[in-house]
Order: structure tokens, then sequence, then C-alpha cells
């Protein structure tokens, strides 16, 4: 293993990662932040022998075939791989890593932002407000829905799916969750959560759905016109996981017509691009994959990548390594 690795890094990362790791690697940064284009990012595998990509990255299999022999790692920023051709790694014997766990509170809060957001109006309030449109208040002014006493459906109850069903307790929800497999009935305990192995049925049980499952070609619009419809109409969309989860076409259909009450999302099928039927729709409180920004969050996340590199060139297997079967 090279003492001092070619690392290069397709995006800004915090001032402090930046700097420790022109401490301890031969690194290209990306000062001007700018997305890396395709013919860029095979540019930068040409040469690297380490490669710190992000979610704004497709490290396709084209990508990868364009890496040099000495490419043997790839260090993502970010805890979802879904941008990154996993086989096409592996075939070239590529280590990939990501860095997971750091991001479970900072999701997890947002996650629940949005759930307040769109059940008590503030979107709609805020604009009203700097519209100069508010007369004042009014007995029957921007009424919303409590959360206390509602159901939550948590699709993926992994670490931040957890993580939103600790706090949807606090606030008083009956909390159930569509998983792969079930947790151990400990776990449900501790939780509170009720599993339902059958996700349409639990979509028209619940209230609010927080959509917290990666992507996957199993999850690829899981959330399509026909799960739409098993929702209530008075029922409310969060989705601060992957855009390609949601089927967006049927998710802005359904909400046009009244068949939902309304979505908070913080991820987009072609960001940064937004559905357009999205953009003007009452009831929909849109972020821009804020979800992970924090500043705590983003340097933790920075430490693991320089962590995972060091392991890695040390000749150790790094501790967060994408292992076979991932998805």
């Amino acid at each position: 293993m090279p003492s001092r690795p070619v690392v290069r890094v397709t995006r800004r990362l915090p001032p402090a990662v930046e700097a420790r790791m022109a401490e301890l690697f031969d690194v290209t940064l990306n000062a001007d932040d700018v997305p890396l284009d395709a013919a860029a990012l095979c540019a930068g595998v040409a040469a690297a022998t380490v490669l710190v990509p992000t979610v704004t990255d497709e490290i396709d299999a084209a990508v990868i075939a364009a890496a040099g022999p000495q490419l043997r790692l790839i260090a993502n920023f970010g805890a979802g791989v879904d941008h990154i051709d996993l086989p096409a790694a592996r075939a070239r014997g590529i280590v990939v890593t990501n860095t997971p766990g750091v991001l479970t509170d900072d999701t997890a809060e947002m996650v629940f932002a949005l759930i307040l957001a769109v059940s008590r109006r503030t979107g709609e309030g805020e604009k009203l407000l700097r519209a100069g449109g508010w007369t004042g208040w009014a007995p029957t002014g921007m009424l919303g829905h409590r959360v206390r006493g509602k159901a939550l459906g948590i699709v993926g109850m992994g670490r931040i799916g957890q993580a939103v069903a600790v706090r949807a307790r606090a606030f008083g929800m009956a909390v159930h969750y569509h998983n792969r497999h079930r947790l151990p009935l400990g776990v449900e305990q501790e939780l509170g959560a009720t599993w339902a192995p059958d996700l349409h049925a639990m979509l028209g049980a619940v209230d609010i759905v927080s959509l917290n499952c990666p992507h996957t070609p199993a999850t690829h619009h899981l959330i399509d016109a026909a799960a739409l419809s098993r929702m209530k109409p008075d029922a409310y969309l969060i989705n601060c996981a992957r855009g390609d989860i949601v089927d967006e076409a049927a998710l802005a259909a359904a909400l046009a017509s009244g068949k939902l009450a309304g979505a908070g999302l913080d991820v987009y099928a072609e960001e940064p691009r937004i559905t357009p039927a999205l953009l003007n729709l009452p009831g929909v409180v849109l972020l821009p994959h804020m979800g992970s920004a924090t500043f705590e969050g983003r340097q933790a996340m920075g430490d693991k990548v320089i962590a995972n590199i060091r392991a890695w060139s040390d000749g150790h297997r790094p501790p967060d390594q994408v292992l076979e079967g991932w998805v």
C-alpha cells in the first residue's frame, strides 16, 4: 500500500477535514465545488489510488472502467452507495467504504421537522406572512393537524428508522413499521413499534408515512401510484431517504387530485431538478437535501472517510467497508 495515497476528492468538504487530508495524503481537492461530470470523474480515477465521491457523483461502470490499475479504494463521503456500481467495483478488486451511523440523529431530526411542517402547515404560514397576506389571527385560520395520537408508518427500520420511532413515541404517536425483516421482539417493545409485513396494508392504516429505507432495485418507485392510492386522503408522506423511492409524477398527481393531504420532501429523483408539478402545490414542503446538513454530522463523515483511507493504506480492512449483499 502507498505510504501517502493519491486521493481525489470530488466536492468541497469541511475545512478541518480537507486540512487533515492534506496532512496525511497526496490529495487533490475541488476548490470551486462544481460537481464533476463523467469526463472529469474518469480523469480523476485514471491517476488516483483513492476516490472520495459524494452522492452527487455517478460512479458507474464506465467511470470504474476508466480507472487506472492503481485505484483500489472508493471512500464514499456519505452512507448511501446507490450512486456507485458496486458489482463493477468488486469485479476490479476496488474496495468501497461509506460513512454509516454518524447522520442518524441529524436525519431523524429532519424527518420530524418535515412531519411538523406539513401537519401544522408552517411552510404555508411562513409564505403567507412574507407575501403580506396575513390579516391577523382567526379561529379557523391556518388549521392543521396535531401529531399526538396519530399513527406513523416507518418504511425501513434501520438506524434512522429506529431514531424516528424514538422521537415519535416522545410526540405521543403510535409507531408501525415495514421492513424486510422483523426486528427482535425486545427492540419492538423498546420502540413501541408494531411490525407490518404488508406494506400496502400499513399505508392504509397510518396517518403519516416516513421513508427511511435505502434506494435499491427492490425499493425503486416503492411508493408508486398503487401504493399512494392505499394512503388515507388526509395522510402525509415524508421522504428523507432517496428520491427514487417515490414515483414523483404519481405523487404530484395524488396531491393535485386531493387523494393525499401533503408531503415533505428533502430528496428528489433527479437532483437538483425538482419535478415541476410539485413546486406549486399547497401542503407540500420542499427542502434542498439538507437532512444531513449539520456541522457535527459533516465533520464526523469526514473523520470516517479519513479513518477508512488510513486503515486501508495500513493494510487493514477499512472499518466501514461495504460488503457483498449490502443491497
